[in-house]
């Protein structure tokens, strides 16, 4: 049978389709700006003639339409906004997890995936469909899982690099056309632009950089116009990226691997950035295994990560997805690059952490004597190197515990200085 007969004969409503989910199936959903919604809205409405289903994905945008569903929960490996109640109430679970070791877990055989839902593009005439805007870890867990239900989504772009997957390799079709979750581009604060701009200052021409989504990438992005031959190889890239690609700056021609290419898991952004990606070779999407492999990431030139806390201690403990012991993010990607960064070190690597000196609308210090009771380590003192606020950055590497607290202090608010010198004893700084 061709791949087009098959297509035709295993092409079903989403109703259908969900009804291959039993009680007690544990089902992959594609995460990010790409969940399937259509079968999502699905698998709620049948919820009542099921039990006991679990959930995992990465972040899902917008309402949890499980939330009063009982019968359906999370079992996440990052919490967005819609599920961070659940898990932090005992309705749904948190899975503490490297992003580039997902794929493991689910290719061991004893996490065994019952069904995936995943978004595609439609077919082309070799009969393969793009994973589009998300392959990171919806390649493997696909490939893992024991049924395939795809929905078949115009509005996808297709992408390049390792993010496809055949028609044959599908279990049932569902055509729906969807927009992905769009994020307007974040204008960055005051004290976001400084940060930028002391991180900025360390990156030099030719390195290849790393970052997220958010105030501060955006402001590390916009410091970096006059910098030449920049390349991207990260988890995931958003907007910022791309007048720097369109002013020449970021060439990909001094990269260690994937010369010529910006190297990422997924994107997430505005419509333009998806229209940017679509067919475009200049862009390629791999799954995390590849794109978080400390070992590959340290072969790029000069390799800079950028990554956010939610909070540091004075001897360089990093919290970064929890705020005590209520989980809010996850651990993502940030230890992965840390590493990677940190290996290219002696090439001219930079592991940074960035974050703004306060929280609470300057109530509280975010570099602090002690993290919060049940605050979790995401990268520890001995994975730690640069530290920017908008006070400056310091480089922790090499440093005793003593020097980290003055270094840390230097670049804390200048209201919390004084207390967290008090508050220092135990280093022996007073």
């Amino acid at each position: 049978m061709n791949w087009k007969d098959y297509y035709k004969d295993h092409l079903v409503t989403a109703s259908e389709a969900i009804l291959n989910i039993k009680s007690g199936d544990r089902v992959f959903l594609s995460g990010n700006v790409t969940t399937p919604n259509h079968l999502v809205h699905a698998l709620a409405d049948r919820a009542d003639h099921l039990s006991n289903i679990e959930l995992n994905h990465l972040l899902t945008f917008g309402d949890d339409p499980f939330i009063d569903k009982p019968q359906i929960y999370n079992n996440a490996w990052f919490l967005g906004p819609s599920i961070r109640k659940a898990v932090n109430t005992g309705k749904s679970q948190y899975i503490p997890i490297f992003l580039g070791q997902i794929a493991t877990l689910v290719r061991l055989g004893t996490w065994n995936i019952n069904v995936a839902l995943i978004n595609v593009s439609p077919p082309d005439k070799y009969g393969f469909m793009s994973y589009g805007a998300e392959v990171s870890i919806t390649k493997p867990c696909t490939e893992a899982a024991k049924i395939v239900i795809a929905q078949v989504n115009s509005r996808m772009p297709r992408t390049y690099g390792d993010s496809f997957i055949h028609v044959n390799d599908v279990d049932f079709f569902v055509e729906k056309d969807e927009a992905l979750v769009e994020l307007p581009k974040k204008e960055s604060s005051e004290v976001e632009l400084e940060i930028g701009k002391h991180i900025a200052s360390i990156i030099e021409d030719g390195a290849t950089l790393q970052m997220g989504i958010g105030g501060i990438p955006n402001a590390v992005l916009k410091c970096l116009g006059n910098k030449r031959d920049l390349g991207i190889h990260t988890e995931m890239f958003s907007d910022g990226i791309l007048p720097l690609i369109d002013a020449g700056v970021i060439t990909n021609q001094k990269k260690g691997l994937y010369r010529g290419k910006v190297i990422s898991g997924f994107a997430m952004g505005t419509q333009a950035l998806y229209d940017e990606i679509d067919n475009n070779p200049f862009f390629e999407f791999h799954p995390s295994h590849l794109t978080n492999d400390p070992y590959l990431i340290s072969q790029n030139n000069k390799m800079t990560a950028i990554n956010s806390a939610i909070e540091i201690d004075l001897t360089g403990q990093v919290v970064a997805d929890s705020i005590g012991n209520q989980i809010y993010s996850g651990i993502g990607g940030q230890l992965d690059f840390i590493r990677g960064s940190a290996r290219s070190r002696g090439q001219g690597g930079k592991p940074i952490i960035a974050l703004p000196s306060t929280a609470k609308g300057g109530k509280e210090t975010r570099i602090v004597p002690y993290i919060k009771e049940g605050a979790g380590v995401v990268t520890s003192r001995g994975d730690v190197h640069f530290i920017a606020t908008e006070y400056g950055i310091v480089d922790l590497f090499g440093k005793n515990l003593k020097q980290r607290a003055e270094a840390l202090i230097s670049i804390a608010h200048p209201d919390f200085r004084e207390q967290l010198t008090k508050e220092s004893h135990w280093l022996n700084l007073d």
